[in-house]
């Protein structure tokens, strides 16, 4: 990325679309629990009363860092904040933004209403120009509600019990994600979204604006790498949506491509720079990757070649924060630890992350699986809002070039009865289906784990406690097709209905959950326990080895990477210490693959150069 980029990115709300001079609105805010539901009828959204104690935004109010650290049922609380409004020229207009808001938010300025938003984990805007009352301080008032006990939200790994439980955590109620101001023009981009098309060497455009120009205006991008121009556009625009294409002449270049492309070895990012003509000119960065992704022939496909995916499980929690991260700067190492660990990617689990995570993904090379939050029951409502906020998850999200596949369900959760009952299969088929109209670049996984419908790759967990109960499922065609078509590890269906198998890769993506004993008389969730730190690195030599012997797995996912509240079967402890010194994390992950030959050849190459001293 060019200089602009790569030294003010990683500090913007959104990285990926980017405007000079926002404000931020985390810090301290005015803070109440509401659990009478009196704040409506008392006239809080005015912002008087009721607000006695305070709050460091983002962090929700269950956290420490939060100051609150209320970890009990409070399904309402509130917020307010004051501000001092930039001064507006003529034709200008401020926006309101926050990043997410669990779950459902009403915001009010200077007592007027200007926004309502469901779902915890994205984000929404408001236009408050007409709620400003000139210069000088401005109140703003949020109203969030969030049902502890509610399983038809997408809640995740969020409890529904008082105390954590098995695998479900601590709460996250309220604001979690930036707060932060912005100045548009009347006319101005909500929405840009860039989809590589290598084999045809361009890139598609899709642009959203906030309404129909009232005339034909223009809209121009550049879009450079390392500071080269690779292509400029200049279109005009006459509605609030437009498609276009954008050449990138230098893709057809054979011997040069390699070094356009983006890959977790080579993360390659090309800046773009866009421009909406008009009186005041909306200007927005961005950035985007030219990469494919794609499955055939038994394997994960990276620029269409066959690529071994070693993800592990990120909850992506921290035991100060929950959901929200402890700082911007904790984002990152997270990203590195991964990296360092020997990983190429991760599945973020049962979370929609923040934007800024994703952005240090794209910039260290870190393939995402996007996953949703689980609702956990089967309902009308739960259906709508599932299907809603999954929605504008992939169209925050489908630019970024580290999210290589989109997971709408996990293990069944929320269609329980899915083997037994034909609306739940439904619902799954649909949400795929759904999934793909939103974004046909990228894999699908209808539910990761069993009980799959459609689905571009067959993902199977299996928590074996060693090698031997893996090498029995997962080392000839026919104990896999078996496996496939029949009952899996889990006792549950693996592919339902029958469905044909085709050349779609099989992975294993969850499997380990390798736990140190935890303390004496904790209560703990687990899958396999070890003794010592000896015992765990055997374990993992075992189960690792395992995998990547077989012919068939195309890939997986390990559980997972850091201790979370009851669950200790991290690689790290909570507070992120490796329980293994980190080169030798790196050794037992990297292990060649037997199902990508070429694996196996470049780590004899890698270790030639090595003992020849050109490494």
């Amino acid at each position: 990325m060019n200089v602009h980029a790569s030294t003010t990115a990683s500090l913007a709300p959104n990285p990926q679309f980017r405007r000079e001079g926002w404000v931020d609105l985390c810090g301290v805010w005015g803070f109440a629990h509401d659990d009478e539901d009196e704040g409506l009828a008392e006239n809080w959204a005015r912002g008087e009363g009721g607000f006695g104690q305070e709050i460091t935004v983002p962090f929700p109010p269950e956290s420490r860092a939060s100051g609150i650290a209320a970890t009990g049922f409070h399904p309402i609380v509130w917020y307010r904040r004051s501000f001092e409004a930039p001064k507006l020229e003529t034709g200008e207009r401020l926006l309101l933004n926050f990043g997410a808001v669990d779950y459902a938010a009403t915001v009010w300025v200077n007592g007027q209403c200007v926004a309502t938003h469901e779902g915890g984990h994205t984000p929404f805007s408001a236009d408050i120009t007409h709620a400003l009352t000139g210069s000088g301080a401005q109140t703003i008032v949020l109203r969030a509600e969030d049902q502890p006990e509610d399983v038809r939200i997408p809640r995740g790994k969020q409890d529904w019990l008082e105390n954590p439980h098995a695998i479900w955590y601590y709460r996250t109620t309220g604001i979690w994600q930036p707060v932060w101001l912005s100045v548009v023009p009347e006319l101005f981009i909500t929405d840009i979204h860039f989809v590589p098309d290598i084999a045809n060497a361009r890139v598609r455009c899709e642009v959203r604006l906030n309404r129909p120009p009232a005339e034909p205006t223009r809209l121009s991008i550049t879009a450079r790498l390392k500071g080269e121009v690779l292509a400029e556009q200049s279109i005009r625009i006459a509605d609030s949506e437009i498609a276009f294409d954008i050449a990138i002449p230098a893709l057809e270049h054979g011997t040069y491509r390699d070094h356009l492309l983006w890959t977790p070895e080579r993360p390659n990012l090309v800046d773009a720079d866009i421009v909406l003509e008009g009186a005041r000119p909306d200007r927005v960065e961005s950035y985007f990757g030219l990469r494919s992704v794609g499955v055939g022939s038994g394997h994960f496909l990276l620029n269409g070649l066959p690529y071994y995916l070693r993800l592990v499980l990120g909850q992506n929690y921290w035991p100060e924060s929950h959901l929200a991260a402890p700082s911007p700067d904790a984002l990152r190492r997270e990203a590195e630890l991964v990296k360092a660990m020997g990983f190429n990617g991760l599945r973020i689990h049962q979370k929609i992350e923040d934007p800024r995570f994703l952005y240090w993904c794209d910039v260290l090379g870190l393939i995402v699986w996007e996953e949703m939050p689980s609702a956990y029951a089967f309902s009308n409502s739960s259906i709508e809002r599932l299907s809603r906020e999954w929605m504008e998850a992939i169209r925050r999200d489908k630019s970024h070039p580290s999210i290589v596949a989109w997971v709408p369900l996990n293990e069944s959760w929320g269609v329980t009865q899915i083997a037994q009952r034909k609306d739940q299969e439904h619902l799954a088929s649909a949400l795929y289906h759904l999934t793909k109209a939103l974004d046909p670049s990228r894999p699908a996984i209808s539910n990761d784990g069993w009980e799959l419908v459609e689905s571009d790759i067959w993902s199977v967990h299996d928590y074996a406690p060693d090698g031997e109960g893996l090498r029995s499922r997962f080392h000839t065609s026919e104990d896999v097709e078996a496996m496939l078509h029949g009952m899996g590890p889990a006792r549950r269906r693996v592919v339902l209905g029958g469905r044909d198998l085709g050349d779609k890769p099989m992975m294993l993506t969850e499997f380990g959950g390798l736990s140190f004993t935890p303390r004496h008389g904790e209560a703990w969730h687990g899958y396999s326990t070890v003794a010592d730190a000896d015992a765990f690195e055997e374990r993992l030599r075992d189960i690792f080895g395992t995998v990547a012997e077989s012919p068939l797995i195309a890939g997986y996912c390990y559980t997972q990477l850091t201790d979370t509240e009851q669950e200790t079967n991290g690689l790290l402890t909570a507070a992120r210490e490796p329980k293994l010194p980190l080169e030798t994390i790196n050794e037992i992950m990297t292990l060649p693959a037997a199902s990508v030959p070429y694996e196996r050849i470049d780590r004899a190459r890698t270790i030639a150069r090595k003992a020849a001293g050109t490494e």
